[in-house]
């Protein structure tokens, strides 16, 4: 009896709020935002409408100042009791966010707006000035998105006729997963004026045999703290790898190289350059 005692009461407060709320799908832009992506989140703040974000996902931790949001909820599980309560304009989600949940917030006249997944710096681009052009942010956009050429051109330049290294980029662990063709960090090696080790890959799913077989000159591993240094060790058991006899085996914050805004993509490029050629 509790249980249902529960779901009556969800229920009843659901229908409470919408009672006493006005959405719908108004071609205005919208004033109470909430993000389900952690890439959509740091972008508002970069485009200076944080004022309107109200609720965020507990993986949305850039910037520092967006913990103070209310949590709605992970990336692929939202709360939707949460996010009925805080009366958005709009919800803005991922391919990860369970489909069945947005279409229950669209039933219940909660305007949503999914956001794919970026493959390289141009759907990446892409996706900025979507989510400004829903915001009314278009000029500061093509501002920070022609920035972001220019620099990205100024930086391949630089590295053009710079020797060409083997990059192995190891985005999981178990099993062993990493960057294929069809994936930004491509972009990230290849700008950087190396050779994606794993680009002919179709699912990303490798082996350290293959690996070890590769011999790659630089090995970067997505994970800090205890977790990468772990993984650390464990490559440092093939001493006949050339990153491991040159001492060039690297850990890098995930968020940046695998979940980046224009800004940040940026950012991971010139640590990429860096790891490459010092």
């Amino acid at each position: 009896m509790g249980s249902i005692r529960k779901y009556i009461l969800s229920v009843l407060t659901v229908f409470a709020v919408l009672m006493s709320c006005t959405w719908g799908y108004s071609e205005d832009h919208p004033q109470r935002i909430i993000s389900l992506s952690p890439v959509v989140t740091e972008e508002i703040y970069l485009l200076g409408a944080e004022d309107r974000l109200i609720g965020i996902t507990t993986y949305c931790i850039r910037p520092e100042a967006a913990g103070s949001k209310d949590k709605v909820g992970t990336v692929m599980k939202a709360d939707i009791e949460r996010i009925v309560m805080l009366k958005p304009d709009i919800v803005l989600a991922t391919s990860l966010t369970d489909i069945r949940q947005m279409r229950q917030l669209e039933g219940l006249g909660i305007r949503v707006e999914t956001f794919p997944d970026a493959t390289d710096l141009e759907t990446i681009c892409a996706g900025f000035i979507r989510l400004a052009d829903i915001l009314g942010k278009n000029q500061e956009a093509e501002n920070i998105v022609r920035r972001v050429r220019e620099r990205v051109e100024e930086l391949k330049r630089r590295t053009a006729n710079l020797p060409k290294k083997k990059v192995f980029v190891q985005i999981g662990a178990k099993p062993l997963f990493a960057a294929t063709k069809k994936s930004f960090v491509n972009d990230f090696i290849t700008f950087a004026g190396g050779i994606n080790l794993t680009e002919d890959l179709v699912s990303g799913l490798y082996s350290r045999e293959k690996v070890i077989e590769s011999d790659p000159d630089i090995i970067v591993i997505t994970g800090m703290g205890i977790e990468g240094e772990e993984e650390k060790k464990v490559w440092m058991k093939y001493g006949t790898i050339k990153a491991v006899r040159n001492n060039a085996i690297y850990t890098v914050e995930p968020y940046g190289l695998c979940s980046p805004t224009p800004v940040s993509f940026v950012e991971s490029l010139d640590n990429m350059i860096r790891m490459l050629h010092g």
